[in-house]
């Protein structure tokens, strides 16, 4: 099972105002970099919510607003 084309597009859209809205991320990260920290995983053909990225240092405040972003787009 997969996500709508649409709603994996708006997701993306609010990951890239996100990016576009936080001081630091535009200069620590590029969007194609900070969207490809979520990728879009299932379990038992579930969609899940994207994990905190190890490999960058994300400030709790914007993984939040990462977790609203999934939310609106496919809750």
């Amino acid at each position: 099972m997969t996500a709508d084309p649409l709603r994996i597009s708006l997701f993306e859209m609010r990951l890239e105002e996100i990016h576009r809205r936080d001081p630091l991320l535009r200069y620590e990260i590029t969007i194609r970099d900070f969207i490809a920290l979520f990728p879009l995983k299932y379990k038992h053909g579930n969609l899940v919510k994207p994990e905190k990225p190890d490999s960058f240092g994300l400030d709790r405040h914007v993984y939040l607003k990462v977790l609203v972003a999934f939310g609106q787009s496919f809750g």
